[in-house]
């Protein structure tokens, strides 16, 4: 799992299409601009901590985004135009909350699924996952009448799953090794995107109607 933190100061661990999916998409599409241009490693004392950060930067972003991976490894992604000290000052003024991420995302990072990552064991597994996903994506799909574009299968390293503007869909394939029930939260969750592409009450309204316990199962998730 990772945590995100938006520019405005709200929180939300699930948003739309995953950073990373994000990130690799701009980098295929600006590959004749130098990548050091793009990101640097710093560090800096945070209330007496030594930490260290990855910054980077991409012409798509239209916003700040600070995000703290599995791992405990802290990434902050900036508008192209937006300069680099930027990023230490949005660090110091939320630094409680990234320290205590940091700590928390360490400790859950030790023992999470999303610490693994197998390339053998992505590729033995990835067309098992997405037949599982077909599956209950059919069911899910008729009952709310949504219609999907593409679904893809990957190894993401931050994400369950996530919804592209564009109506396609990704899951990870480690959905494949989690519970039925959990599984089925992530489809109807990412489902429910292409109808509200946000978190608001009509969003959460659209996901308790197939998956009733669904703040249960989010807080089973983090520590997974």
């Amino acid at each position: 799992m990772s945590t995100l933190l938006k520019g405005g100061g709200s929180f939300s661990l699930n948003e739309g299409i995953s950073l990373q999916d994000w990130l690799d998409n701009d980098e295929s599409s600006n590959n004749s601009i130098d990548e050091t241009k793009m990101s640097v490693q710093k560090k800096m004392t945070l209330r007496s901590e030594k930490i260290e950060y990855t910054v980077r930067k991409h012409r798509t972003a239209k916003r700040l985004k600070l995000v703290i991976s599995c791992d405990g490894n802290c990434t902050v992604t900036l508008p192209w135009r937006m300069g680099f000290v930027s990023a230490d000052d949005f660090i110091r003024k939320n630094a409680q909350w990234v320290l205590e991420k940091m700590k928390a995302m360490k400790k859950i990072g030790k023992n999470s699924l999303f610490a693994r990552h197998d390339r053998v064991e992505y590729l033995k597994l990835k067309e098992h996952a997405r037949a599982m996903v077909a599956r209950r994506l059919e069911k899910y799909a008729e009952f709310y009448g949504f219609e999907y574009k593409g679904v893809a299968i990957r190894n993401q390293k931050t994400r369950w799953g996530s919804c592209s503007s564009k109506g396609n869909l990704n899951f990870n394939y480690k959905i494949l090794l989690l519970p039925q029930r959990h599984a089925d939260y992530i489809i109807v969750h990412e489902l429910c995107h292409l109808k509200e592409f946000n978190h608001g009450k009509r969003f959460w309204n659209l996901v308790g109607q197939t998956i009733p316990e669904y703040e249960k199962i989010v807080k089973q998730l983090k520590v997974l």
